[in-house]
């Protein structure tokens, strides 16, 4: 069975705006899959987590400390779509890579959020798809594709249809991130996928049919990242 990593952004899971109807119908969709795919959720923080490390950081917390209020809060996000699954998803939240793969051996669809400091859920994800060999990587985001800047700041960015890994790295590659980075993918996450080789499918993840054709490997509206 092939096993698909996807990184759902936490700005996707909720952005209140809809939030339940878009989880019943994203697990819905999770559910018809996990007989065909093994399939790892990676939830990150998203606006809430950022809100808790800015205040983190005002009250003098530690890089370290900062990083641990995101993952806490990856974490309850993961627990939202683990309930939306139901008895689909594994009853365990994993806290290491290790224990993710353990769990997505016994069947069902693993749900998790951040591990340590110091990487975010798209650095996770990467490490996790690593770690099963999977056949590739989704990242369901709160734009439609990658583009050449962000196109929510800069009018004139161009969308990017297909991409190699190290043109995803190079976009990306913009220095050190502080905790709560928002890019299309993380620096390292993009350095893992192009070490590994494996393709990465960027989609806006509240575009389900998107979303879903990326798990499947089929054509998709957002980039592809592949050699």
């Amino acid at each position: 069975m092939e096993c698909v990593v996807v990184s759902l952004g936490g700005s996707v899971l909720v952005p209140d705006d809809g939030d339940l109807a878009y989880l019943q119908e994203l697990a819905a969709r999770l559910r018809s899959l996990s007989g065909e795919f093994g399939l790892v959720l990676i939830c990150g923080g998203g606006r809430l987590a950022r809100y808790y490390i800015f205040n983190g950081r005002k009250l003098g917390a530690s890089r370290d400390r900062q990083d641990r209020l995101g993952i806490e809060i990856t974490r309850l996000n993961a627990r939202l779509v683990q309930l939306a699954l139901g008895d689909a998803a594994s009853p365990i939240i994993p806290t290491t890579i290790k224990r993710a793969t353990q769990e997505l051996a016994k069947g069902r669809i693993v749900v998790m959020g951040g591990t340590t400091p110091g990487h975010t859920t798209d650095a996770v994800t990467a490490m996790v798809a690593e770690a099963v060999k999977a056949t590739r990587i989704v990242n369901a985001t709160s734009v439609q594709a990658a583009y050449t800047a962000d196109p929510k700041k800069y009018s004139d960015a161009k969308r990017l249809r297909e991409i190699s890994h190290k043109q995803l790295f190079d976009l990306v590659n913009k220095g050190l991130h502080s905790a709560g980075p928002s890019d299309v993918f993380d620096k390292k996450g993009a350095y893992i996928a192009m070490r590994t080789n494996i393709p990465l499918y960027i989609v806006h993840g509240r575009d389900l049919d998107d979303l879903i054709n990326a798990v499947r490997g089929e054509k998709v509206k957002g980039t592809v990242v592949r050699n």
